[in-house]
């Protein structure tokens, strides 16, 4: 690492990694403040002031920054219905853009010289947050140590960072009686390392923390209206206790709540990081998965057929960019605009059944639909002339009857 000395703004989780870091970086002559993004994480993240301050940071940050993170990050991915690879929806991926975002800022309002993070050099992580850092603050040094051949040498894995830790008295959770990594936000909780990089290997049960198990889930169905306005869910009711939330954050803390108790959210995947590597990954992410399946549904019943599919063409590539840590680039901004844009009419309610891990799609209402229950009726005309459809299947088949007559010709037919 660099001999001279630095004022160092390093994103602390307060984990092993980052904890280890922390001491690491002040042993080794830098001056260190920890900042902490509150994005609704499972720990008490109060506790990580008084760990971070025992450790040797100079000064300890911890913003809130669970609205922002709804509001700004989450229900912008929502109108989009970003996905990754089909199945992950992206609750580290969203996270990690607004982490540096206010990390870079808090860097330049305390005069720090440099950032640093705890990501690994074979992740993903290491590129969200320097994607970051290099577009909204160029000037600023990047600390890496798990890029730096002197940390490399002293730690070649958790089980190294573990050792370190209980030798130098900094309390953390990992253990290698559970060797695992998690991170968690109010949008999920992933799961990777130790035991999981089996992808043979079936998680424990013991594991989860948003989310029952399917097994053990109520025998009772759950039933829950959520109300959209242009494509940004504003209204979740329970339909049998009549409890009602409006605000982002309740909204979707109150979905995490009634879609773990019922299972709901639970992904086990092998997926494909940006640096190439394949990496298997564990993801609970009850309230999001319930808002992706009602917001998809109501866009069948308000959004242009066109205007749908040309949006769904481009969602495979927005989720790529949001994955691989470019949220902040222009391409991903000009990509927002026009997803907002395609919401525009997607408004109405959607109701939801929550049963053993199934989202069940009950029935949706809208006060700008698309749908038309006289042209859609097979009992009745809706004014719809079916002379009409002759025409149009003759001329849309036109190409078709071009191509076999030519495939005639050439077989001498």
């Amino acid at each position: 690492m660099d001999s001279r000395k630095r004022k160092i703004v390093l994103a602390y989780s307060g984990g092993l990694d980052t904890a280890v870091i922390l001491h690491w970086l002040v042993a080794q002559g830098n001056e260190v403040i920890t900042f902490t993004a509150d994005l609704g994480q499972v720990d008490d993240i109060r506790l990580l002031r008084e760990q971070a301050f025992d450790i040797g940071a100079s000064n300890v940050h911890i913003e809130d920054l669970r609205e922002r993170f709804i509001t700004d990050f989450v229900f912008p991915a929502l109108q989009s219905n970003v996905v990754y690879e089909g199945t992950y929806l992206l609750g580290t991926s969203l996270a990690r853009p607004i982490t540096a975002q206010a990390q870079v800022n808090m860097a330049l309002k305390d005069g720090a010289n440099a950032l640093g993070h705890g990501s690994t050099g074979k992740g993903n992580d290491q590129v969200r947050f320097e994607f970051t850092y290099h577009t909204l603050a160029p000037e600023l040094d990047i600390v890496t140590p798990w890029r730096d051949p002197e940390f490399l040498s002293a730690f070649q894995g958790r089980s190294d960072l573990i050792k370190y830790a209980k030798f130098h008295g900094i309390p953390v959770k990992a253990t290698t009686r559970k060797p695992w990594s998690s991170d968690s936000n109010i949008l999920h909780i992933s799961y990777e390392a130790g035991e999981l990089e089996d992808p043979s290997r079936h998680p424990r049960e013991s594991m989860f923390q948003m989310t029952t198990s399917p097994k053990r889930a109520p025998n009772k169905e759950t039933e829950i209206k959520i109300t959209f306005s242009n494509g940004i869910p504003v209204r979740v009711v329970n339909s049998e206790h009549g409890i009602v939330h409006e605000s982002p954050l309740t909204i979707l803390t109150y979905l995490n709540e009634v879609g773990g108790m019922n299972g709901v959210g639970r992904v086990d995947i092998v997926e494909n990081r940006y640096i190439g590597i394949k990496s298997r990954g564990v993801y609970e992410t009850p309230g999001g998965t319930i808002l992706y399946r009602a917001h998809r549904d109501l866009e069948g019943m308000t959004m242009d057929r066109e205007v749908m599919h040309l949006r769904d063409s481009l969602v495979t590539r927005f989720s790529e960019l949001v994955y691989y840590g470019l949220w902040f680039s222009p391409e991903a901004e000009l990509l927002r605009d026009l997803f907002r844009k395609s919401q525009k009419h997607v408004s109405g309610t959607v109701i939801v059944g929550l049963y053993k891990g199934n989202i069940i799609i009950k029935g949706r209402s809208s006060p700008v639909s698309l749908y038309d229950d006289d042209l859609a009726s097979m009992d009745r005309s809706g004014n719809f002339n079916p002379m009409d459809s002759t025409g149009f299947i003759r001329i849309n088949a036109m190409r078709l009857r071009s191509n076999a007559l030519r495939t005639k010709r050439d077989n001498g037919e």
